[in-house]
């Protein structure tokens, strides 16, 4: 007596290799997003979120600080012709006058991904006015200012700007 099975029947073996092929293609796919994911990210953005909780106050006290010296700082960016994107910041005190002997540093910062990050040179000019230039791309960005005598930052700014 011999038995003829039908071609569309289930079997075990076929039961097995669905079974293996969908945890294979689960699997494929997993790898391959955890590759894009740890490719992709640019890290942690602070070394020690504890060190910078406890150093909340202080930058309260800074920024309380900061408003008191009635400081207006103007910020423009502009793409020249060669591509370069340049940064002039202007700085004056409530009563209009520039602040002396202050070092500036302005950069662009990438939300996401700290790697793509980028400096202007920064350089002053007249009284008050500083020019800086780099070579960051269009996109989306955060502007960090920061204006400092003899090592301590007297004015911070931070700034979401979209660059063309």
């Amino acid at each position: 007596m011999t038995t003829q099975r039908a071609t569309g029947e289930i079997t075990g073996r076929k039961v097995l290799v669905a079974f293996i092929a969908f945890f294979g293609v689960i699997a494929a796919v997993n790898f391959v997003m955890l590759r894009a994911a740890t490719s992709t990210f640019g890290g942690v953005q602070v070394d020690s979120a504890y060190r910078v909780g406890l150093a909340f106050n202080k930058e309260i006290a800074a920024a309380a600080e900061q408003e008191a010296r009635h400081w207006k700082v103007d910020a423009r960016l502009a793409r020249r012709a060669d591509d370069a994107l340049q940064l002039t910041v202007r700085l004056h005190d409530g009563g209009g006058l520039a602040p002396a002997g202050l070092a500036l540093d302005a950069r662009l910062t990438h939300p996401a991904d700290s790697r793509r990050d980028h400096r202007f040179a920064m350089a002053e000019g007249a009284a008050g006015e500083f020019k800086g230039e780099t070579d960051a791309p269009s996109g989306q960005w955060d502007l960090l200012i920061e204006a400092s005598r003899g090592g301590a930052v007297l004015y911070r700014s931070k700034s979401r700007l979209t660059v063309k």
